[in-house]
């Protein structure tokens, strides 16, 4: 039974209830509708918070339901009512937040590759990815994802496998080579014969771990509930000694009516779901208030690579001309023989160079996987790879570069680097700032790049050459004392590890929806800084809630101090319950505000 149908069955239990009484003068039924409808739901709180008690968690709604089960004992059902109403209410808030915010959020399923093209007598036909069999050929177009595991016997191209395994150089395949499912095919379509179905392949593979993390998540005590615990004692020690020294049973309906934890049940979650709101405001989706507490008390945060420190885009680094040509010559050439190509590298380089710096190319003849070539400004251009583009001793370089030669003479290399994100560094420094402890590096690039990067970042800790599982047991294996833990990452390779993760934050805007459907948050906008913006946000929503809690409990224990001498009557203190509900909601309220100078766009 959800928690709204609870609460719709309150309200309309107190709309009747009211009629049966002040219109009809039946104050008996009304009791006894009231009696029942609140018996029947607290005993289904009770089951609930038994549950949550044999997981080994405490939860805040043990005092309510005291006071609820006291109060229709001794008679007091209108303020046994109220406590009702605002017990229900405080949950189905925190399950409203959470649903909306899932909704805007897509699966992780309708994101694996669904179709695949099969080869079958010389014809092609469109099948499901499950249905195809271990040995099946299947057709590959340009910008397309390999449905299964396959091996390539027929054709060469550069894949993309950045959002696997974290490398973000594209991959020569040629005939013979292994290819992941999940990877995008370039601009070339070649023939895979399948060497795993679609449930035994690396995108599913992938899902499983997900699922296995799901399932081992970290002990977290929520804020709410680290106070109920000294806060139900405290409430029922007064309410006994004031029942033990009056002597009166309805004295305990009294106080317990009084120390109903609103602040608890109604500040943290109204404070979280502000806090949410604000966090939607400024281009993030927080999926729950837990996320929140855990965000605002990060002691580590863990970077995937590729697409996440980096733009995950290759973009020209440096241009490296022959002695007999200059850095302009050699962007003027190769440009001009690539402003037709398909190619990921012709693409970064043109998008490099101004327009006034292409000529036309004629004779244009694109050789597969080794390069192109044409006549630009009537000179023999080849651009591409070392041994295709020149026979002269030139060492190539280790690196992801195009090479360049001139009517047979070679002119020089440009080479291409995955740029670092403009944000990163400010980002680092601002979440140091904000108190987190530890900074770190995993990425399934190698380990030399990864410390060049968190050199210039100034990250802690480097894991370089992982994959998904590696990334998952050295998140498990962080200390206590260094939680919780933050994971932020973009790709399907990442999807396991954010779950594994405390918080599992994802790059959503250019990101797999694998890595947004695992994640707890979702940064929406391509801004790395969002980050440091949610830690800074949570920060002030759990200040603003713990002050609220704290104010509240304050107010409360005073009000139960002068309802244990028997000044104030059960629906009195009811009354004055949700006078403190009110101060609550407000306080709490403050939390969908942004408190500094930067505004919901920046």
């Amino acid at each position: 039974m959800s928690h709204g149908f609870k609460l719709g069955m309150t309200l309309v239990a107190g709309v009747v209830a009211l009629i049966l009484e002040f219109g009809m003068h039946d104050a008996l039924f009304a009791q006894i509708l009231v009696t029942v409808i609140g018996a029947f739901v607290a005993l289904t709180m009770l089951i609930e918070m038994i549950r949550t008690l044999r997981s080994g968690k405490y939860g805040v709604d043990m005092l309510a339901i005291m006071a609820i089960v006291a109060t229709l004992a001794v008679g007091e059902y209108w303020a046994g009512l109220m406590v009702l109403v605002m017990l229900t209410g405080g949950d189905t808030l925190e399950d409203y937040a959470s649903h909306k915010a899932g909704q805007e959020l897509k699966s992780l399923l309708d994101n694996s590759p669904q179709k695949a093209h099969l080869v079958k007598n010389g014809r092609t036909t469109d099948i499901l990815a499950n249905e195809v069999k271990v040995d099946d050929y299947i057709l590959v177009k340009p910008g397309e994802q390999v449905p299964v595991d396959s091996r390539v016997i027929k054709g060469t191209a550069t894949m993309d496998e950045s959002s696997l395994t974290g490398e973000s150089r594209p991959v020569e395949k040629g005939v013979g080579s292994d290819i992941m499912s999940g990877s995008v095919n370039g601009d070339q379509a070649i023939t895979l014969q399948a060497t795993s179905t679609a449930a035994n392949s690396q995108y599913q593979a992938i899902i499983k771990l997900v699922k296995q993390s799901a399932s081992q998540p970290a002990r977290f005590v929520r804020m709410a509930d680290r106070y109920a615990v000294p806060f139900t004692i405290i409430a029922v020690l007064i309410a006994v000694i004031a029942w033990l020294i009056s002597g009166d049973p309805v004295r305990l309906a009294e106080v317990l009516v009084v120390a109903s934890p609103c602040p608890l049940i109604l500040a943290a979650p109204i404070a979280l779901v502000s806090g949410m709101s604000r966090t939607s405001k400024n281009g993030i989706i927080v999926k729950t208030g837990t996320t929140i507490e855990k965000l605002a008390l990060a002691k580590t945060i863990a970077f995937d690579k590729t697409g996440t420190l980096t733009k995950g885009k290759l973009e020209v680094s440096q241009i490296q001309p022959s002695a007999k040509f200059d850095e302009q010559t050699l962007l003027h050439f190769a440009a001009s023989a690539e402003q037709q190509s398909g190619h990921v590298l012709a693409r970064s380089l043109i998008d490099y160079v101004s327009a006034d710096m292409l000529s036309e190319a004629s004779e244009l003849k694109e050789v597969t996987a080794q390069g192109i070539e044409a006549m630009i400004d009537g000179k023999h251009v080849k651009v591409g790879k070392l041994k295709f583009v020149t026979d002269e001793p030139i060492e190539k370089l280790d690196k992801t570069a195009i090479y360049v030669s001139v009517d047979g003479q070679y002119a020089g290399v440009i080479t291409f680097l995955d740029q670092l994100r403009p944000e990163a560094k400010a980002t680092i420094s601002e979440l140091k700032e904000l108190g987190v402890e530890k900074t770190v590096m995993l990425t399934g690039d190698q380990s030399a790049i990864g410390n060049s990067i968190a050199a210039d970042l100034g990250l802690d800790e480097v894991h370089g050459d992982l994959l998904p599982e590696n990334k998952v047991e050295i998140l498990r294996e962080v200390p206590s004392e260094n939680r919780p833990v933050i994971m932020v990452g973009d790709g399907v390779n990442d999807a396991p590890s954010l779950t594994a993760a405390d918080v599992g934050v994802a790059m959503g805007e250019h990101g797999a929806t694998a890595a947004s459907e695992s994640a707890d948050a979702v940064i929406l906008k391509d801004d790395l800084h969002r980050l440091a913006r949610a830690v800074k946000i949570s920060q002030d929503t759990m200040r603003i809630a713990r002050n609220d809690v704290l104010t509240g409990i304050v107010i409360l224990v005073v009000l139960m101090l002068i309802a244990a001498t028997g000044i104030i009557p059960a629906l009195l203190g009811a009354i004055f319950q949700e006078a403190v509900d009110t101060i609550t909601i407000l306080l709490a309220l403050r939390a969908r505000s942004d408190h500094d100078k930067k505004s919901s766009s920046d």
